[in-house]
């Protein structure tokens, strides 16, 4: 796993599928408080916290791990860094059955490029089911997290039912999960794939792109570290007119 640091309070943790990220709050009388948002495929946990003390923290410092949603490349470790940490895990209402493993969660509606793709990706996936945390605090749109100054939980459907993004508007911070990705050819910011609905995906593009944020940490590709929300609207912009030539491919005068 690889650990870089992106801001002095916010490092990724990318693993060989999909990437975490670790943010640091300091609070007077409480010491450091760390938040994960996301916490990688089964197996990451022993891997995630040797990265907190690598950092000069200690383990127990991490005090909730935020799932953006309840894929396994997001959700597989989450129940293994509770066990390490004590931290709580959140996730959004609609995902949480799924994290926990009540319910199985929707396959994707693929595209037919996307399959490849996505066979790729699973081969790189531990085998096997993950741990599930036995304690999921549920999520809702507008709920105002302790980590960031205020961080605002917006509920982005279409990748999942239950998917989010966590905006941290003090610090101009956005965490978007799978809604939107980055290339891994030339870094070209670009709606996540792999999704229930693509089109609410792209609705949820262009709110994301509304926030305004600076940065911009995807679940998968390198993040945009300075004037995220411009990347947002183009990809957004990109998206919809690809979908309207797709739609209505009829040459006009």
């Amino acid at each position: 796993m690889d650990v870089i640091e992106l801001l002095p309070r916010l490092h990724l943790l990318r693993f060989p599928v999909g990437q975490a990220y670790l943010w640091r709050d300091g609070r007077a009388g409480h010491g450091d408080e760390l938040t994960l948002i996301d916490a990688g495929p089964a197996g990451s946990g022993a891997a995630i916290t040797e990265a907190v003390t690598a950092l000069g923290r200690h383990p127990r410092d991490v005090r909730r791990v935020v799932l953006t949603h309840f894929h396994e490349d997001h959700a597989g470790g989450a129940a293994e860094v509770a066990a390490l940490t004590g931290a709580e895990v959140l996730a959004h209402r609609l995902d949480a059955p799924h994290v926990r493993g009540e319910v199985p969660g929707p396959p994707p509606v693929f595209e037919e490029w996307e399959r490849p793709l996505h066979e790729r990706a699973a081969r790189l996936l531990p085998p096997g089911g993950f741990a599930r945390p036995s304690r999921v605090t549920e999520l809702a749109d507008g709920d105002v997290l302790d980590v960031g100054g205020g961080a605002c939980v917006v509920h982005v459907p279409g990748h999942t039912w239950g998917s989010v993004a966590l905006h941290l508007p003090r610090y101009g911070v956005l965490f978007t999960g799978d809604t939107v990705a980055a290339s891994p050819v030339d870094g070209t910011v670009m709606p996540g794939v792999f999704n229930l609905d693509g089109r609410r995906v792209l609705a949820a593009c262009h709110r994301l792109a509304a926030l305004g944020a600076e940065v911009a940490c995807f679940g998968h590709g390198e993040p945009v570290t300075e004037r995220a929300a411009r990347s947002l609207r183009a990809a957004a912009v990109r998206a919809g007119a690809a979908e309207a030539v797709e739609e209505d491919p009829v040459p006009r005068d």
